[in-house]
């Protein structure tokens, strides 16, 4: 399988999500503290066919990017302005409200949601020109430890 990870960085938090390049699907979406993400990256290079790694050019980029120099030329940087604007767009377009709940603001609705990983999928989904879908059964993870 050819697969790519994308990185929203942060200064205490990182969104990243694994792709499935053929499939054009998400298999993974997580928010992780920012210290854990280089072993994280490691431990999925190492059980899955990762072929790129995509990480935004923001909020402390180039401390994480240092993090990441085992990944050689296999690591790029891309623009990522107005990827966390984007990605509460993008939320309602996965998981659009229903019911009730359509009449309320959508704001409202997610104001305490962790919007990270979604970041990183609008930075993926610009570098390929693309968009992806949700595996089956997917759950988007946050994992602040």
């Amino acid at each position: 399988m050819f697969k790519l990870i994308s990185i929203d960085p942060g200064k205490c938090k990182c969104g990243l999500v694994l792709v499935d390049l053929p499939k054009k699907k998400v298999d993974q979406a997580i928010v992780l503290n920012t210290e854990f993400l280089p072993n994280y990256v490691k431990n999925l290079n190492g059980s899955e066919n990762i072929s790129k790694v995509i990480i935004g050019n923001g909020t402390t980029s180039k401390q994480n990017i240092e993090k990441l120099d085992f990944i050689g030329n296999d690591l790029i940087i891309v623009e990522e302005k107005n990827t966390t604007l984007r990605a509460k767009k993008r939320y309602f377009e996965i998981f659009p409200t229903r019911g009730l709940k359509s009449f309320l603001p959508k704001e409202i609705l997610i104001m305490n949601k962790n919007l990270d990983a979604l970041s990183a999928l609008i930075i993926l989904e610009d570098y390929c020109n693309h968009k992806f879908t949700l595996s089956e059964n997917i759950d988007i993870k946050t994992w602040l430890k």
